[in-house]
């Protein structure tokens, strides 16, 4: 190298826009902004997003449902089907070594002129094993496939080849100068691969055994730079700065725990222990409290509530809709006496006189407890000195309301409360900053809820088996799906199966509806009618979720089941067997696939919602079960929180390790630790 040409290198840096390169001008930047990608590092690790890897595979051997790329003659010409608006079919036939088979397109017309008979073609698809056919998702043309390359998420407005040669030219230039970001023992005790081979290896590898040993490193670095911000970020917010000390009356506690209508669990008393030293202690709570259906987690509630009380702190609890609100309300004044707590409710519905009253009362300090919905944490909201605040379901609060009490000011301490069991891997990243709390067994008295399924052409033997039940004076909830995101159709469905009902069961049984497109008044009307056993049968559509208590209904019907997830299932089986008789929920469904009868089956054998959701999420992954939107879950480029769970806990011990080291970031080990964590830290995608 000529001194110029070190000077040139010297200059170059991996944080250089991506127009350094030739070929980059204006347009094709934006191009690959929205991909993501503006500096040359971004560009260096765009990974594929899968490989294609034609290997031929034999037809006997591919599972169902797999995801593959058939390579092959088209024996057939292909023949275009029109159905309905913008719908359409091209099936054609192909034959791979003498086995012919079937494939078949939906809605990608245009595709009709890339097939052609007697040609060789590569279809990538889903393997149907029973139709032993193809539903194809993209034709790989012939000429140009490697039998292994890489295919990267792409827009309209760039093409695969565009970006792989800008790759290229971008390792050309700038390839050396990628460094390692891990500290070398961990490269050592893990035997990964060095960043700079990694990197590459992902993009252009020399054979599968690198690529696969490349993916294994940049999964662990990763899950690893995520566990070091998320365990940074738990530190900073356990920090006695932001914490109170709720200094209890611990007599008058254990006196109202002695006062409740039931002995507690031991699971109830070893989370309310928990609770409790967090709330002594001067750090700052933040602990999610994971119980499933029907665990008792609102008498965890009052007592923290209690404590905080007695220490003359005010408690907040927050839930998602309006009723459910109501209905801790009312389960709070069993609970408390009101000569000694003072119990106020504040919704969207509160009228503006009431409101106005309530927000002096809380100023004031006369009101000790507030429920309601996230009213609570609008502006004009003032506490005179706020404690503990709980939200209940909260991941649908999502992660802004945490921000918001830190913006008014209020430090108070948080607990988190979830009927929805998340599976562990997911806990780990979705709420890796707080500390976790698990109510594990059932109150006892309850008798598990038994659970059958059938299919549709049994229904009609099923309705006759739920006359016996509504004969003791029972009640029914019926559930329809929604259907692909029509409301339109959801309500449409749901009338019908209310009409069906009405016609078999009235007028002896009162038959009543409930869907999303009603006014939320209209819904509590009905969910009180069907509370008071005005009404026997309930048809709903999802609404009911979320949280409402009628003791007397013992059956529940699931049209459609195998539209939801495990998880979803269970939440909705939760809402019967609240009293103390036997209880059924009964799945109607004719799964199209193993996995949906799969799924079926595992619902029948098991009440726990804890191994349910680790099936859930084994089955459908991650964001079916959590809707990822709204859950604040992170993305990963490479790594999946199913597949690579164990490299998850791994990644979380070590990033552990690193933070109980006393100032480590000044170690010269960890110096490209630190800096590929500030690079991070500039746009933090993480956190609110």
């Amino acid at each position: 190298m000529g001194n110029d040409e070190e000077e040139e290198m010297t200059m170059r840096s991996l944080n250089d826009p991506v127009t350094v390169l030739a070929g980059v001008g204006e347009k094709r930047a934006v191009s690959l902004a929205s991909l993501g990608i503006h500096t040359i590092e971004d560009l260096l690790t765009y990974y594929p997003f899968r490989y294609e890897d034609i290997q031929e595979r034999n037809l006997n051997e591919i599972q169902d449902q797999e995801k593959v790329t058939l390579k092959g003659l088209v024996v057939s010409p292909p023949v275009m089907s029109r159905f309905g608006y913008k719908k359409s079919r091209l099936q054609f036939r192909m034959m791979q070594d003498h086995a012919v088979f079937n494939v078949s397109f939906f809605n990608q017309p245009y595709l009709k002129d890339k097939i052609i008979l007697s040609e060789e073609i590569a279809v990538y698809g889903k393997w149907d094993a029973k139709r032993k056919a193809l539903n194809g998702m993209k034709i790989l043309g012939s000429q140009t496939l490697d039998d292994f390359s890489p295919i990267y998420h792409v827009n309209k407005s760039i093409r695969q080849t565009t970006l792989v040669d800008l790759i290229k030219k971008g390792f050309e230039e700038y390839g050396q100068l990628l460094e390692e970001n891990l500290p070398i023992y961990l490269v050592e005790k893990y035997r990964l691969l060095d960043r700079p081979t990694a990197v590459r290896s992902m993009h252009f590898p020399k054979n599968h055994e690198e690529n696969h040993q490349a993916k294994r490193r940049i999964v662990f670095e990763e899950f690893f730079l995520f566990q070091m911000r998320l365990q940074g970020l738990k530190k900073a917010e356990k920090a006695e700065k932001n914490g109170l000390e709720i200094l209890y009356d611990i007599q008058r506690l254990k006196e109202f725990t002695k006062k409740l209508p039931f002995e507690l669990t031991n699971a109830q008393k070893r989370v309310t222990n928990e609770i409790c030293r967090d709330l002594r202690s001067p750090q700052h709570m933040q602990r999610l409290l994971q119980g499933d259906v029907g665990s008792g987690k609102t008498i965890v509630a009052a007592i923290a509530l209690y404590a905080t009380i007695t220490a003359g702190f005010q408690g907040a609890l927050m839930v998602p809709t309006e009723i459910l609100a109501q209905q801790h309300m009312e389960s709070l004044q069993q609970l408390f006496d009101p000569t000694e707590v003072k119990l106020a409710l504040l919704t969207g519905s509160t009228k503006a006189k009431e409101r106005k009253e309530l927000m002096e009362q809380l100023e004031t300090g006369e009101i000790d407890i507030i429920i309601g919905t996230h009213a609570l944490i609008q502006e004009g909201v003032e506490f005179q000195n706020l404690g503990l605040v709980i939200t209940d379901e909260q991941h649908r609060f999502g992660v802004n309301q945490r921000k918001v009490l830190r913006e008014k000011g209020w430090r108070p301490d948080v607990l988190f409360m979830t009927a929805t069991p998340i599976p562990r891997t997911l806990a780990i990243t979705a709420y890796g900053e707080m500390d976790v709390s698990i109510i594990d067994e059932l109150p006892t008295g309850r008798i598990p809820i038994e659970t059958r399924w059938v299919r549709t052409p049994q229904l009609d033997s099923v309705l006759d088996w739920t006359h016996k039940e509504l004969a003791k004076g029972h009640q029914m909830y019926v559930i329809c799906p929604l259907i692909e995101e029509s409301e339109a159709l959801d309500v449409k469905n749901a009338v019908e199966i209310y009409e069906k009902l009405s016609e078999l069961f009235a007028p002896q049984y009162e038959v009543g509806l409930l869907h999303g497109k009603m006014k939320n008044q209209e819904k509590d009307v009905i969910m009180e009618t069907f509370k008071e056993n005005k009404m026997q049968i309930l048809v709903s559509t999802t609404v009911i979720e979320v949280g409402v208590n009628v003791p007397n209904a013992t059956v529940m019907l699931i049209m459609d089941a195998d539209r939801f997830g495990l998880a979803q299932l269970h939440q909705l089986r939760g809402r019967v067997g609240r009293g103390s008789d036997a209880s059924y929920c009964v799945l109607v469904a004719n799964p199209k696939n193993e996995l949906g009868v799969e799924r079926m089956k595992i619902m029948t054998e098991t009440n726990n919602g804890f191994v349910l959701s680790e099936k859930d999420l084994e089955l459908r992954g991650p964001g079916e079960v959590f809707g990822f939107r709204q859950s604040g879950l992170p993305q990963f480029a490479i790594a999946d929180l199913v597949a690579d769970g164990n490299v998850l806990e791994v990644a979380r011990e070590e990033a552990q390790n690193v933070w109980q080291i006393k100032n480590w970031q000044v170690l010269p080990e960890y110096r490209p630790l630190v800096n590929s964590l500030e690079v991070e830290n500039q746009d933090n995608h993480y956190f609110d």
